[in-house]
């Protein structure tokens, strides 16, 4: 299999550019397998240099030179050091991510170097989307250890405490697991507030008879998990429990549908016409699903409009959800690898019944 640099480099061929300028630290660390915080890649047709400055130069040398990286070090700016490089290696045309480069540096960096700037989007994102072996070992641990504070919650959380002392519980045992940090803050949203699909945790007290809703993961040696359950203490309202269903249901639609050749706007479907059918549709306002990997939110979508096929090798959540404004909410999420025979559920953590404490 080609490098991720060759396979880069076969992009920027097609498109007839000399080089790319990598500034996203996410794509840096795909190529680069640099975890600092300061620096960028130049990769040309026929080489790649990495620039920092002398507090990551040890790092550099450890992470990024076993990658092919020549590594530079900037006394300056250090955009004043691409210069230099873009100048010895005589490029005419340089794409830079337009995603990573406010307005105000696209202007300083169209005022310092003689090349032709590109806008590009996507390019290493693409690339991103389609995961190795040893990308998958991280994603299946932090999956784990994300199932594995889900259960330690079950046994843990009691009416009286606060959302937030839950959220706690959880983050540190993710930790205590191995996590290096959550994917994002972590979500924990119980009775009226299960209805808020983003209800990171507040000081609300937990009481019986509600609804919880926990929408979580972790970091694991840079790779993500993400993983939604919604549980009960004590029998919830029977709305709330046919509700439950009826998302059980629209996600293992997901489930079953998705394999290569399938888009995003297909799997979005699955699930969207099983709520909209039980007469749920305006309350299910979101997208089906997402790429997840050195981010929480990449490639590839399912979304009503996503054309783009999925592919052997993607890793897709699929989070449908209903949420009712003054009663509650139910979201139900896993993280798929796509197979060539259809997919693989990572997940582990029970799911298949309203799970009532």
């Amino acid at each position: 299999m080609a490098s991720r640099l060759e396979r880069l480099r076969e992009k920027l061929a097609e498109i007839g550019l000399d080089g790319l300028l990598v500034t996203s630290q996410a794509n840096l660390r795909y190529l680069s397998a640099f975890t600092g915080t300061t620096g960028v890649a130049l990769i040309t047709r026929t080489a790649a240099y990495f620039i920092t400055d002398s507090r990551y130069l040890i790092q550099a040398q450890q992470q990024v030179a076993p990658r092919g990286f020549v590594i530079t070090e900037n006394k300056g700016s250090i955009y004043d050091m691409v210069n230099q490089l873009l100048l010895d290696c005589q490029l005419t045309t340089l794409g830079f991510e337009e995603a990573y480069i406010s307005f105000q540096t696209y202007d300083e960096l169209a005022d310092l170097f003689d090349v032709g700037l590109v806008p590009v989007a996507g390019m290493i994102e693409e690339l991103r989307e389609i995961k190795e072996p040893a990308e998958l070992e991280l994603i299946e641990k932090a999956i784990k250890i994300a199932d594995q504070g889900y259960q330690h919650i079950l046994v843990t959380i009691r009416p009286g405490m606060t959302e937030r002392q839950v959220a706690n519980e959880l983050d540190f045992y993710m930790r205590k697991l191995g996590a290096s940090g959550t994917s994002f803050e972590t979500i924990v949203a119980s009775g009226v507030r299960s209805a808020l699909p983003h209800g990171v945790a507040t000081d609300k007290i937990i009481q019986q008879h509600e609804l919880i809703t926990v929408d979580f993961g972790c970091y694991y040696h840079g790779y993500v998990s993400d993983v939604t359950r919604t549980f009960a203490i004590g029998r919830p309202d029977t709305q709330l429990q046919e509700i439950y269903k009826i998302v059980l249901e629209a996600q293992q639609a997901v489930v079953d549908q998705l394999q290569p050749g399938v888009t995003g706007a297909t799997i979005d479907a699955a699930a969207r016409d099983r709520i909209t059918k039980a007469g749920y549709g305006p309350e299910f306002g979101h997208d089906t699903g997402h790429g997840i990997g050195l981010e929480i939110h990449e490639g590839p979508y399912a979304g009503p409009k996503v054309q783009q096929q999925f592919i052997v090798g993607n890793v897709e959540t699929a989070e449908p959800g209903i949420y009712l404004p003054g009663l509650g909410g139910v979201r139900i999420e896993d993280d798929l690898l796509v197979t060539p025979t259809g997919n693989q559920v990572l997940n582990q953590a029970p799911k298949h019944e309203l799970i009532v404490l």
